[in-house]
């Protein structure tokens, strides 16, 4: 795309040109508008088995692909921080080091 373009689109993780990016960002647009949230109703109208939106180099990029899973919408994952090993949302534990540990009795 070219540079200073805000609206990229990656499919399979070649970038669509400019113009393609940004109808389908609009198509996205419009469908959120009307389908809150609705990332899988989307990619299947598009033909896709998924579609996410991601920051890549601090700006807005929607991701989709023909065979990855439909993940929930979430935040939009960094995906320089993705492609170097980072998971998604670290998970809290399901309870601290010391609430593990048994209680003395006196």
């Amino acid at each position: 795309m070219a540079e200073g373009n805000a609206l990229d689109v990656l499919v399979d993780g070649v970038k669509l040109p400019e113009n393609e990016a940004r109808a389908f960002w609009e198509r996205f647009s419009d469908w959120m508008e009307d389908h809150k949230g609705d990332l899988g109703g989307f990619a299947t109208q598009e033909g896709y088995a998924s579609v996410r939106p991601a920051i890549s180099d601090g700006r807005p990029v929607l991701v989709a692909s023909r065979s990855a899973v439909q993940v929930s919408y979430g935040n939009a994952q960094d995906l320089a921080a993705r492609s170097k090993g980072a998971a998604g949302p670290k998970r809290k534990p399901s309870a601290s080091p010391a609430a593990a540990r048994p209680k003395r009795r006196r």
